[in-house]
């Protein structure tokens, strides 16, 4: 692995009570980070290849990790996520190098499907900053229901030669959706999209 890991994380979150009200069966988000050194920390780099490699290398570890925590097949997660936090010495081009080339086909093939563009976020910032993973459907982004997210941080990252990196699935969308829109029985999955 080209990645120097440093730590490894996965987070389980399961909802079951909302408003006074029993979710039932539970909502369930899960999320594995990766703690990594930064390569190309305190320097301009122009060729990100590296870290791009490393992208598809941490896609495919961390979705597993992340499926493996709700206890699921792949193909029953139903929604998405990945973020990135770079140190003090890192810049936020590292986190898309990471990120946007190669990271979501991995990521895609341990979920045996994924026609939506997975939602992201990347930032700056120092030890135990909170990293924001945005999630929706994986197979159809205009599912309401499934707009939603998923706080983590770890207290001792991202040092300043280092980046922090996220993937999160979940077994459902967000408790009690009624905010209108497409539900997930009406997916045609012919776009990514409805």
């Amino acid at each position: 692995m080209k990645a120097k890991i440093r730590k490894l994380v996965t987070f389980l979150e399961e909802t079951r009570r909302e408003m006074d009200r029993d979710v039932s069966p539970p909502a369930r988000r899960a999320a594995a980070v990766a703690v990594i050194a930064n390569p190309f920390a305190g320097r301009f780099v122009e060729d990100l290849s590296e870290l791009i490699d490393i992208g598809e290398e941490l896609g495919g570890l961390l979705t597993e990790r992340a499926v493996a925590a709700l206890g699921i097949p792949g193909e029953r997660v139903e929604s998405y996520g990945k973020a990135a936090a770079v140190g003090e010495n890192g810049e936020l081009e590292h986190a898309a190098a990471i990120l946007h080339p190669k990271l979501g086909a991995p990521v895609r093939k341990t979920l045996g499907k994924g026609a939506a563009l997975i939602p992201s976020s990347k930032k700056r910032g120092g030890p135990g900053v909170a990293l924001d993973i945005p999630l929706g459907h994986k197979d159809a982004a205009f599912v309401r229901s499934h707009f939603d997210g998923m706080e983590v941080r770890i207290n001792d990252a991202p040092r300043g030669d280092e980046i922090v990196v996220a993937v999160a699935v979940t077994d459902s969308g967000r408790p009690f959706p009624r905010v209108g829109g497409l539900t997930k029985d009406q997916i045609k999955g012919e776009d990514g999209l409805r």
